[in-house]
């Protein structure tokens, strides 16, 4: 059966719901990404008298690694769900768990006040935010994959993706802000908790977009026959069982081409703080304004490499990312070391623009891999397991990297190696582009063998 198409004005609002709650969940997360590399070395892991920042720095991005544990986690529950139930309750759920998490680091005393209390609580809520994002990525891109035009599905699809810059964007913009009106000291003492308060109102207008959009109708006529297979008896396996025995090549697809997407991501927006602070000794505002910028441009360009995909397919996009990202971390660092600001941006901005052609088509993707009955589950489990590996650990083995051998460039050769397994797992696989959502893709490999 052919894929119902949702009127312009239909798909043009579960766009906007999923996107807005993406952005919130982003913003949420990438501003704990940015404060554990600039603030929370000081306010949580100040160390004793003589002792050595990078020390701090390590600690501090091991919590903000702590969160991508958590979020395979949340994507076995919240797929399970989101596969039973429905994407758009689970969705609801995982925003106000995100919010609620991050409202909470803002309130929270610093060492200073509480000592080891301080930090293990930080561990706490960022166990609970990276388990909210783990269910959050796969509803939200599945609610828009499954609604709308086929021939599109890539560009449709692509901007709940754009909503990954945009809380890069107001996380890095409110944080610029702070750090330009406010002097350091003012800053490490409270300053930087007001972005993480204002998430309360960020949560809130999410939750009032989000609740207006309806199922999918592919999910609710997989869930009919569903109905009508357990009234006959059949009753259906769990959906994350049906996933790893019938879709294993899907699943290591998935994870596979996260690889040099992920890494890169972290990169080109989170390392970059800490190369540009403490190896350049530059000051915070300097690198937050070429994030910024580059931000802006990778917003609009991610939906351009998803209209790309719908034309020529998602396995040329995708490569081009993949190869782009690789060779450009070398050019990356040059143009770093330089210290000039100018040439700062255009890194951060070059480096986005080829991450977004991977992260462009990356929705449509990974939503062609799987059946509508486990598709929760499968894009879940592959996102967000290669997310532990991949985008988890980045941070600290770049900042290994840098500590042991005093050069930008040995991270961009962990960034080259990444890139090669996202090319081999992607040309390895066929194009997905022209697949119907509603047929079952382990069914149609297995017919064609």
């Amino acid at each position: 059966m052919a894929e119902k198409q949702e009127p312009g004005s239909g798909i043009v609002k579960v766009v906007a719901a999923s996107m807005a709650g993406t952005t919130v969940e982003w913003y949420d997360f990438f501003l704990y990404g940015v404060a554990a590399a600039l603030v929370f070395p000081t306010v949580f892991f100040p160390g004793g008298p003589g002792a050595d920042p990078a020390v701090g720095v390590l600690l501090s991005l091991g919590t903000f690694a702590v969160g991508f544990i958590a979020r395979p986690f949340g994507g076995l529950v919240f797929g399970h769900y989101g596969d039973k139930i429905g994407r758009k309750t689970l969705l609801v759920i995982s925003l106000l768990m995100m919010g609620i998490a991050t409202f909470a680091i803002g309130l929270l005393p610093g060492y200073a006040t509480i000592g080891l209390a301080a930090p293990l609580l930080l561990v706490v809520l960022r166990l609970v935010q990276g388990f909210a994002l783990g269910g959050e990525w796969g509803g939200a891109v599945l609610i828009v994959s499954e609604h709308g035009d086929p021939a599109r599905r890539g560009f449709w699809a692509s901007w709940p993706q754009a909503g990954a810059p945009g809380g890069q964007l107001l996380a890095n913009g409110l944080l610029t802000l702070l750090a330009v009106v406010q002097d350091e000291a003012t800053f490490l003492a409270w300053g930087w908790r007001i972005p993480f308060l204002l998430s309360a109102v960020l949560v809130l207008i999410g939750l009032w977009v989000r609740l207006s959009v309806e199922e999918s109708p592919v999910f609710r006529a997989a869930q009919a026959k569903a109905q009508e297979r357990a009234a006959a008896g059949t009753a259906d396996t769990m959906p994350i069982l049906d996933v790893l025995r019938r879709y294993p090549r899907e699943v290591l697809t998935a994870m596979g081409a996260r690889f040099a997407e992920n890494v890169s991501y972290y990169i080109f927006t989170i390392v970059v703080t800490t190369y540009v602070t403490t190896q350049l000794e530059l000051p915070s505002s300097f690198v937050l304004g070429a994030v910024l910028i580059g931000a802006a441009v990778h917003f609009v360009t991610i939906p351009l490499w998803g209209a790309l995909s719908d034309r020529i397919g998602r396995r040329p996009v995708y490569l081009f990312g993949a190869v782009g990202v690789g060779l450009w971390t070398f050019a990356f660092f040059a143009l770093l070391d330089t210290r000039d600001f100018a040439l700062t941006a255009v890194a951060v901005t070059v480096g986005l623009v080829l991450h977004g052609a991977m992260y462009g088509p990356q929705a449509a993707f990974l939503s062609e891999l799987f059946g509508t009955t486990v598709r929760y589950s499968g894009v879940s489990i592959g996102y967000q397991l290669a997310s532990i590996l991949a985008g988890g650990l980045a941070p600290i083995i770049a900042v290994a990297l840098l500590t042991t051998f005093d050069s930008g460039y040995a991270i961009a050769v962990y960034v080259a190696l990444c890139a090669v397994v996202t090319i081999v797992a992607v040309a390895t696989y066929s194009e997905t582009g022209k697949r119907d959502l509603e047929n079952d893709p382990a069914l149609t490999r297995r017919t064609a063998g």
